[in-house]
């Protein structure tokens, strides 16, 4: 290769940055997950989704956070690579055990559900990311998300199906965090503006807020609408779409489906959209696996599926009603 061309493929910052010689660069996009051993074969799932429909004009990186994944596990998530779709496992253990002191949390464990928090922070490289939850199927270039626009908001993402048609929910993030039910957004897909997140350090503002109150309900979900109020890019629901809430019918064209809480293809035949999650999974190699914990997804399970719903309604309820809410201690007021 020339000196011209190898000036042509400097990357920086998440981007190509090309000297406009003799050679087109690929735009970088990267797409972080945080995941564990159990979430292996539906991480494999999302991957094949992504894989599937990826331009080779572009170059995927593609990062999983987390505390704790065996050899075999990344390795079968490391088969996905190839020369535009990179995998990186990037162990954070340390780096929770140090953040679980600075919160002042007593079991370090407890800051996993925080990874994408942490993204800004941990890659610098980047201005611009997107995130995925491990229970997705993307259906279109994931590329396409990365290119929306976000402007000076931190993030891009879609109101919350489950929280706007559920009374107790909608209830709950007016009386505790002081946001509509429309004004609330689902972080399982999400835009990052990883620059404006660094330069207005968003992390240092919620480790203020962790330590002020402790959110109960959606946890680092809660923390995410409250610090990014009015700085969010509201995006159409065929960028989540999810099988709960209020809705009857499929979107006839979803981007991205995000099988959001106890909703899950693996676990009940009739979930919304899971012909779209059939048709991935059978082309990787944990489709006998998923197909097996279908059939045996039995009635205990599933009424520890309604334990779980009801429990975190009452919770919501219980929020709600507190004298000393966040929104009662420290909005009111205001």
């Amino acid at each position: 290769m020339t000196n011209e061309k190898k000036k042509c493929c400097i990357r920086k910052s998440g981007k190509e940055k090309c000297s406009g010689v003799s050679c087109k660069a690929k735009k970088i996009v990267p797409v972080f997950f945080a995941a564990d051993d159990k979430y292996v074969p539906y991480l494999a799932v999302t991957l094949q989704s992504i894989k599937e429909h990826a331009s080779n004009e572009n170059e995927y990186r593609i990062y999983v956070l987390h505390a704790g994944v065996s050899g075999a596990g990344s390795e079968k998530i490391k088969s996905f690579e190839s020369e535009n779709f990179k995998v990186n496992f990037v162990d954070v253990t340390e780096r929770l055990a140090v953040l679980s002191e600075e919160l002042q949390l007593r079991d370090y464990y407890s800051c996993a559900t925080y990874y994408r928090i942490f993204i800004a922070g941990m890659f610098p490289e980047y201005d611009k990311a997107v995130y995925l939850d491990s229970d997705i199927v993307v259906c279109c270039d994931i590329a396409e998300f990365f290119d929306i626009e976000i402007g000076e908001n931190y993030v891009a993402g879609v109101r919350d199906g489950a929280v706007g048609a559920v009374p107790v929910f909608q209830e709950y993030t007016k009386a505790v965090l002081g946001i509509e039910a429309d004004k609330y957004f689902n972080a399982g897909v999400l835009l990052l503006n990883l620059k404006a997140l660094r330069d207005e350090d968003f992390y240092g503002k919620f480790s203020a807020l962790l330590k002020q109150y402790k959110f109960a309900v959606a946890q680092d979900q809660d923390y995410l609408n409250v610090l990014c109020r009015g700085r969010v890019k509201f995006l159409p629901d065929e960028w989540d779409a999810m099988p709960v809430g209020g809705a009857t019918q499929e979107l006839k064209h979803p981007r991205i489906i995000h099988y959001n809480l106890t909703q899950k293809p693996w676990h009940y035949e009739t979930v919304m959209y899971s012909t779209y999650f059939w048709d991935v999974a059978k082309r990787t190699d944990f489709y006998a696996f998923l197909q097996n914990e279908l059939k045996n997804f039995g009635e205990e399970e599933k009424a520890n599926d309604s334990r779980m719903e009801a429990s975190l309604l009452a919770l919501a309820a219980q929020e709600r009603d507190r004298e000393d809410n966040y929104y009662n201690k420290y909005l009111k007021k205001a």
